[in-house]
């Protein structure tokens, strides 16, 4: 079983891009995204992405005016981030979303974790950190977007397979297996090869969280939480500070 760092180094991070439809289709949609779920700027519009990835959403908030700090563990994602944002306020910093708070230091009006990222985070206690974190990082009014998927009631039979995308050259296909504690997510890559089909397969774990669980820990730390549908089938959660 990998850890989610070498599971991405390994498989994932050289596709995502690739999975997400190419740079242009995932920036648009990313744009979409914050456009529903950022609050209305001000005149410091500060702005933390954790799980920043390639930038999907770090570089639309920083078209739109926000000075951003991407949090990702992926020097690889990281670098296309870099190469995408060149010329815009973001901010790259490696690092796991558990430290965010070091490398940030002006209040943030905004702090996003989006995709499924929170729940590669490997247990419940760990994740009420960052949560405090969160509620200590935002300015007055400031706002948390947190989506995830439920898997409280995680698909079966053989609705545990999942086509991710495929294309003439690759073939991505994800499996899910339930334990009672988290996901067990195998990832299943073919790749064409002049005339033949190479496979790789990679296992990783993620975290299961439940909608309210996730808003009473939101909670506790004095944010004030609310869920709803989210995009590609997640859920998402929008926190406010007083």
């Amino acid at each position: 079983m990998a850890s989610v760092e070498d599971h991405y180094s390994n498989l994932l991070a050289p596709i995502y891009l690739w999975m997400a439809g190419g740079i242009d289709a995932a920036l648009a949609q990313g744009a979409d995204e914050v456009a529903q779920y950022v609050p209305v700027r001000t005149d410091e519009n500060v702005a933390i992405d954790l799980g920043a990835g390639f930038g999907m959403h770090s570089i639309p908030l920083a078209r739109s005016g926000y000075t951003v700090t991407a949090i990702d563990s992926s020097p690889a994602l990281l670098a296309e981030l870099r190469k995408y944002s060149e010329g815009l306020s973001v901010r790259a910093i490696e690092a796991d979303l558990l430290h965010f708070r070091s490398h940030v230091s002006a209040p943030a009006n905004l702090v996003l974790c989006m995709g499924d990222t929170i729940t590669h985070v490997q247990d419940q206690a760990s994740v009420e950190r960052p949560f405090r974190d969160v509620a200590n990082a935002l300015a007055p009014a400031g706002r948390f977007v947190v989506t995830f998927r439920d898997y409280t009631n995680p698909p079966s039979g053989e609705a545990r397979f999942i086509p991710v995308r495929s294309d003439a050259d690759r073939i991505h296909t994800c499996f899910l297996e339930e334990t009672p504690q988290c996901m067990v997510v195998h990832d299943l890559l073919h790749e064409r090869r002049g005339t033949s089909w190479s496979m790789r397969v990679s296992s990783y774990r993620k975290l299961r969280l439940s909608p309210c669980w996730i808003t009473a820990a939101l909670e506790r730390t004095g944010l004030c939480a609310k869920v709803e549908s989210g995009p590609r089938g997640m859920l998402r959660v929008t926190a406010t500070a007083a």
